[in-house]
């Protein structure tokens, strides 16, 4: 019996996979396989390149706000050799590190995230753009305005498609 068990959760697992458009891959800071989505190019990035995208994006948003390394690592209790670490992809950041950077620099999570893996918000790039056009029009919104906004995207959504994007618990809270 435990075979079959074992079978019916490989196959429920490779169709949880199938569903998510995962596929294997091999990646240099892993020494196991992984399972990625593929970009909009079809190729999958790897774990050190999103690294150096975060980093990029991390130094270009301190040098738009016209703060130095010496600046923002004193904000964030760190030393500025270990603070540049994260500019230079040499060490990696933590969830909580990126919050405290939101923080500082201004900018949201999804900004960052977004430059790291666009293809986690559309199909194709120009509706990844548009995603992330919406999400930072919406936190410019009055709180008024996004409550009515939610209802009205609410009503334009089918009953048996919300489950999976959370929008039923969205409209608990709005009510």
């Amino acid at each position: 019996m435990a075979g079959k068990q074992g079978r019916a959760v490989t196959e429920d697992l490779a169709s949880y996979r199938s569903s998510r458009g995962l596929v294997s891959t091999a990646d240099p800071e892993v020494d196991k396989p992984i399972y990625r989505k593929p970009g909009f190019d079809g190729k999958i990035t790897s774990l050190g390149h999103m690294e150096e995208l975060i980093s990029a994006f991390l130094k270009k948003t301190r040098e738009a706000q016209g703060l130095s390394r010496a600046d923002v690592a004193p904000m964030l209790g760190l030393s500025i050799p270990v603070y540049g670490r994260y500019e230079r992809a040499f060490s990696k950041m933590t969830v909580t590190r990126m919050i405290h950077l939101c923080e500082i620099l201004g900018f949201m999570p999804i900004d960052m995230i977004f430059e790291a893996a666009p293809h986690l918000w559309g199909r194709t790039s120009e509706e990844a753009e548009d995603c992330l056009t919406l999400a930072r029009v919406l936190r410019r919104l009055p709180n008024g305005t996004t409550r009515d906004l939610i209802r009205l995207l609410q009503r334009m959504i089918p009953d048996d498609d919300d489950s999976d994007r959370g929008i039923s618990d969205v409209a608990e809270t709005v009510k």
